[in-house]
């Protein structure tokens, strides 16, 4: 999958993102800011556990979207679920459907298409084949932290 040998791919990864002249005086994206159906799928996203959920804001390049929300799944179940959250939580709250699905079979990735936005659900190994986060770096960006587990366990526990 690798284009270079991994310890040249790891030292050209390092460089890029040092002093990378794209990244300086970069906006910051403010998840209150983001559009209501952006939010619902980021909620969606973590209420499924996805991981290391980013924001990419495309905005500003007049692009075929607004919004990438791109986030890791561990297991091919676990990508589907994430999917299908996104999916019903938009419907439910939004009466919006995707206009474009592809991949949800796969273990590696599955794409919603929302218009506005996209949604990337990649396995980890595929989200560091395809990095979008590296092709897209030059637009600003919301790393959402990943939620404690405790916080997945104590919602259970008020539910029961």
């Amino acid at each position: 999958m690798d284009l270079f040998p991994r310890a040249l791919r790891n030292t050209f990864l390092s460089k890029a993102s040092i002093g990378d002249p794209l990244q300086v005086n970069k906006p910051q994206v403010k998840l209150e800011t983001l559009p209501q159906a952006v939010r619902l799928a980021v909620e969606a996203a973590q209420n499924k556990k996805a991981s290391a959920i980013t924001v990419l804001d495309l905005s500003g390049l007049g692009t075929f979207t607004e919004y990438f929300v791109i986030c890791t799944g561990f297991s091919t179940p676990q990508v589907q679920a994430i999917c299908t959250e996104v999916e019903e939580v938009l419907y439910k709250e939004l009466k919006r459907d995707p206009e474009h699905r592809e991949g949800q079979r796969s273990s590696d990735w599955a794409l919603l298409d929302f218009g506005g936005f996209l949604v990337h659900v990649f396995s980890e190994q595929a989200r560091r084949y395809y990095d979008l986060e590296r092709l897209w770096r030059m637009v600003p960006k919301l790393e959402i932290p990943d939620l404690p587990e405790t916080a997945f366990s104590s919602t259970r526990s008020e539910a029961s």
